[in-house]
């Protein structure tokens, strides 16, 4: 039976809910004409404005960059990092509302391949391991934000939910503030999360 794209329902939810239940679940991209699929082993949550580490926090208010995070929920917001990496969030909760779940590293499943061609020279593990190589290795970027992720040619949809038990819940990575606060979510033991 084919898989089913998670519903609209499923994103107009707090960030931290969807990014606990993102795990597990099958990010679908055909972009480029290629299919490749990875099942969700990371995210982080952004929750809103009263969050100082997101993109749409008080102190910066809304911007063109962050716009798309006032969005629809279950859509895009793709941005660059360092003017290098495009880095892929799903937007969450009530329209108007800021907030988003960065997909931080997937476990690749279909279209290995493609990935390897997509990041030369790089080990399976370091494919999919990081949200910029994620975003390079499903050919993630600018084009595909505010996108619906509901629609191809990227989806995400549904998988094998990851029990609590196997749910690592901690701080997140690779921000100055507010990293302490326990909003990344992956699968223990899993080799393909980011370091």
């Amino acid at each position: 039976m084919p898989a089913v794209p998670l519903p609209r329902s499923f994103y107009e939810r707090p960030a931290e809910e969807v990014a606990r239940d993102l795990l597990g679940a099958v990010l679908v991209s055909t972009l480029n004409g290629a299919r490749v699929t990875g099942r969700i082993v990371e995210t982080e949550a952004y929750v809103g404005p009263h969050d100082p580490a997101s993109h749409a926090a008080e102190r910066i208010g809304r911007t063109a960059r962050n716009d798309p995070m006032f969005g629809p929920p279950g859509t895009a917001y793709v941005y660059r990092i360092y003017g290098l990496h495009w880095c892929l969030n799903v937007v969450t909760g009530v329209e108007g509302y800021p907030a988003a779940v960065l997909i931080r590293a997937l476990e690749p499943l279909e279209g290995v391949e493609t990935m390897r061609d997509r990041r030369p020279g790089r080990s399976d593990r370091e494919l999919a391991s990081g949200p910029g190589r994620l975003a390079e290795a499903l050919a993630v970027d600018g084009t595909m934000n505010r996108h619906d992720l509901i629609l191809p040619p990227l989806q995400i949809v549904g998988g094998e939910r990851v029990a609590d038990a196997d749910v690592v819940t901690g701080p997140r990575i690779g921000i100055r503030f507010a990293a302490d606060w326990p909003l990344r979510f992956h699968v223990r033991g899993c080799r393909w999360v980011s370091r």
